[in-house]
């Protein structure tokens, strides 16, 4: 009996041992928990992606509306800019319109009452110079038969 058949003995004794003692169904269970257990990590793992990609189209489609919305501000913000704009042109070009013709109105009432001046003055002058001449080429006597004859023309015309 040399070493190597009390090798063999001692390897054929452990794998008896090991085996009464069930090492290989204790691999085996820890294997197949070991995977159970990387097996439910996977399927976790799968659901959390779905989640993820659900989540992820989910905050894409909000984008896309958050931008659409977006736009359609900007969109009618822009018209009522124009129109704004559109109004305040008219308003002024109106209002424009209004002073110009108030000061043409103005002028004319200005032009109307300088000639209405003039006109005026002229009469005033052309009495003081009507006084003069008449007061320089009539006497007192004629005076006083011209200013009874304007009383009873003005009497008559009275009545």
């Amino acid at each position: 009996m040399d070493a190597t058949f009390w090798a063999f003995a001692g390897l054929v004794i452990f794998l008896a041992i090991v085996a009464y003692v069930k090492v290989p169904a204790m691999i085996t269970g820890a294997l197949d928990k070991r995977a159970d257990q990387i097996r439910n990590e996977l399927e976790e793992a799968k659901k959390l992606r779905e989640e993820a990609q659900q989540l992820l189209a989910e905050y894409q489609r909000k984008r896309k509306e958050a931008v659409s919305e977006a736009e359609s501000i900007l969109s009618a913000a822009e018209k009522e800019a124009a129109v704004l704009r559109e109004e305040a042109k008219t308003r002024t070009e109106e209002y424009v319109s209004r002073r110009t013709a108030m000061a043409e109105q103005k002028i004319q009432q200005a032009e109307s009452q300088a000639i209405n001046e003039v006109c005026a003055s002229a009469v005033d002058l052309a009495i003081v110079a009507a006084e003069k001449l008449i007061g320089a080429k009539i006497d007192s006597k004629a005076s006083n038969g011209l200013f009874k004859a304007s009383l009873g023309e003005l009497k008559s015309r009275l009545n």
